[in-house]
């Protein structure tokens, strides 16, 4: 690794702090880099889609290895949805563990199986769960609300199917990060009076699509998910619908008691800083378990950075960490619950 006065002599310039936060000298480097080559159009669906591909490939890193992983269909809203199966232990193990149902990110429009990889396989690995992971439908072609009715299909097919893949079908939960983690806490919320998940992981999601939190204004450039960026995102994806729908912006929901226990993560220079944290609060008034953890040092997407960036792999493993005891909390509560 490049001494830090190198990598701040290439970068420009000393990276900047926030709220006691340094941001991590190897990410300041990176986004340095980044602007300078970063030149595909904003509005090009089909650019921004391989744009996506192509740096989720170049900053995975060699993949994680698991137990076992394959590709399948589960149940979506308007038909069959691409999906993939990170197992845990070797085929032919017996030993249940808890199915983590995933969304991906990509602001409704950019992302699938491939960019989500690497997260899952690491996920899978150090939390020791089976991950499923979802390719649900994207804006502009597929507005608000097809993610929201694909999620929560395939969700209602992972609990139908658990004990098929394997897993625990009593300890079936739901995650996602940046979109997916709006998607998971929608599930969750969705789900709550019929078969909800047994926890959730919602990893910098965004809460709140009609209105603007102060994070918004504090990394709107320069952090990699730029405000410019996220606007456009919303706007292709809520098309002419209502902003203030809970399915939308789960934060607005007026009732967020009796959901899963959650585990919501937020990175400390991300302009979705706000909406996870307020929605951890939000949940943690209305009585529903919750622990929220901000990353330090790094910026939105570092899940998809984890084979360029040794602070974004080891914020991944305790990720990971921390979801093993959520879902062992979770565990506790459902069988106080059944006593």
């Amino acid at each position: 690794m490049l001494p830090p006065r190198l990598l701040h002599v290439l970068a420009g310039g000393a990276p900047g702090q926030v709220d006691g936060s340094v941001l991590d000298d190897q990410v300041h480097l990176g986004l340095a880099l980044w602007q300078r080559l970063h030149g595909e159009p904003l509005h090009d669906v089909p650019a921004r889609r391989e744009m996506s591909r192509r740096t989720a490939t170049l900053m995975a890193g060699p993949p994680v290895t698991v137990g076992r992983v394959r590709d399948l269909q589960v149940d979506g809203a308007a038909g069959p949805l691409r999906a993939r199966h990170y197992a845990p232990f070797p085929h032919g193990t017996s030993k249940p563990a808890p199915l983590l149902v995933w969304f991906h990110g990509g602001g409704f429009v950019v992302g699938d199986l491939d960019s989500a990889d690497q997260p899952c396989r690491m996920l899978c690995r150090h939390a020791d769960v089976h991950v499923l992971s979802v390719d649900y439908r994207l804006a502009p072609e597929h507005p608000f609300p097809a993610a929201v009715d694909d999620a929560l299909a395939a969700f209602d097919w992972a609990l139908d199917h658990a004990a098929e893949l394997g897993a625990d079908p009593a300890q079936v939960a739901v995650g996602g990060d940046s979109a997916g983690g709006n998607l998971a806490a929608v599930v969750a919320q969705q789900a709550r009076h019929r078969r909800p998940p047994v926890a959730q992981l919602l990893v910098y999601p965004p809460t709140d699509l009609e209105n603007r939190l102060p994070s918004a204004d504090r990394f709107a450039d320069g952090y990699f998910l730029t405000d410019a960026e996220a606007t456009w995102y919303r706007d292709v994806y809520a098309g002419d619908a209502e902003r203030t729908d809970p399915r939308m912006s789960p934060l607005l929901a007026p009732d967020l008691s009796g959901l899963a226990p959650a585990l919501v993560i937020t990175a400390a220079f991300d302009l979705l800083r706000d909406h996870g944290e307020e929605y951890a609060r939000a949940l943690q008034q209305a009585g529903t378990p919750v622990v929220l953890r901000r990353v330090p040092r790094l910026i939105h997407g570092f899940l998809n950075t984890t084979g360029v960036n040794r602070a974004s792999y080891e914020a991944v493993v305790g990720i990971a960490s921390a979801w093993r005891t959520t879902l062992a909390l979770a565990g506790s509560l459902d069988a106080a619950r059944r006593a």
